[in-house]
């Protein structure tokens, strides 16, 4: 067992893969000698070269457009935008190619290609290096979606992502790469499968990323008010861990689901349906849905704050509920 920062275990997985075959390469603007915008990256360069880590120009269309032909052609590309709001110069070549390619070819063809993410809001960054848009590539069919919220998850995602023959969507939340975790595993985890990171037998908080830690700290405060919570890490959006969200509520008859991303047409809504349309049996009460406010991610520090959700937006929903 060891400690790895989060960005230290992206890091790690990736190099593991790399080491094991030298198809799997990595690019994108600065990951090279500079080790990339959050630094995620560094000393890969310097170990296995400009050929298999390259820079790129700054076009996320260009970046994209390049993963997918080689992922066609035999490589396993990591392609890394400095932002999850940057894919937006890319959505045609992952929306109508990479999502695409290989249901049109009849399977002919594989698609390996996994696309780094970072994204969220609270480092300042304003409002356009700052969203949450998983939303989006949750609702494109041929793309698989996960979100990482430990050191250990990061690790093994990463494992699985380079391994699987389809376009696979790794989201970072960017105020998470400096937050360290006990990596006792090498093992790959497998998509589709979330975890318990509390349990409890009074509410679910139903989360994933760094909101992880807002239900964590909000399940502390509710447990000295005598309401047990679980927190439920769904890791994987796309496949989802229907199962274990069914479970969790069955047992807890309520529950709160947290996205950081605008509120507002967001996965947190696809998650409360599926437990509203194949759960319902279950519940005391109605599903609490939180997320962000319905504005750009605003500059001021203060404004940012106010923006985001936080532990003390799931201690509300849940005391209304007994």
């Amino acid at each position: 067992m060891k400690s790895l920062t989060y960005s230290e275990a992206i890091r790690e997985g990736m190099s593991i893969r790399m080491r094991e075959n030298p198809n799997v390469v990595l690019f994108g603007e600065d990951v090279g000698a500079f080790g990339g915008c959050f630094g995620v990256s560094a000393g890969m360069f310097q170990e296995f070269g400009p050929e298999r880590v390259r820079d790129t120009p700054i076009s996320e269309g260009a970046i994209i457009g390049c993963a997918v032909g080689a992922a066609a052609t035999g490589l396993r590309p990591i392609a890394e935008l400095m932002f999850n709001d940057f894919l937006t110069v890319g959505m045609d070549q992952l929306v109508n190619q990479a999502a695409k390619m290989r249901y049109m070819f009849g399977g002919k063809i594989a698609m390996p290609m996994v696309v780094r993410l970072p994204a969220g809001a609270g480092t300042g960054a304003a409002a356009q290096h700052s969203q949450s848009l998983e939303a989006w590539l949750t609702h494109v069919p041929g793309l698989k979606v996960v979100y990482p919220s430990s050191a250990q998850d990061a690790l093994g995602l990463m494992l699985t992502a380079i391994d699987d023959d389809n376009p696979v969507m790794f989201f970072e939340n960017k105020l998470l790469y400096g937050m360290k975790g006990e990596v006792s595993s090498l093992e790959p985890i497998p998509l589709g499968k979330g975890k318990i990171v509390r349990a409890g037998d009074d509410l679910s908080i139903i989360t994933y990323g760094r909101q992880v830690y807002d239900a964590l700290e909000a399940a502390e405060q509710l447990a000295r008010d005598g309401i047990n919570a679980e927190v439920v890490d769904l890791r994987s959006l796309y496949p989802l861990d229907k199962a274990l969200i069914g479970e969790s509520v069955a047992k807890t008859h309520k529950a709160v689901v947290i996205t950081e991303e605008v509120r507002r047409g967001g996965y947190g809504g696809e998650i409360s349906a599926i437990i509203g349309e194949e759960f319902f049996d279950y519940l005391d009460a109605p599903v609490a849905r939180i997320g962000a406010l319905d504005t750009p991610v605003p500059f001021s520090p203060i404004l940012e704050q106010y923006y985001m959700p936080n532990a003390q937006d799931i201690i509300a929903a849940a005391k209304k509920m007994f």
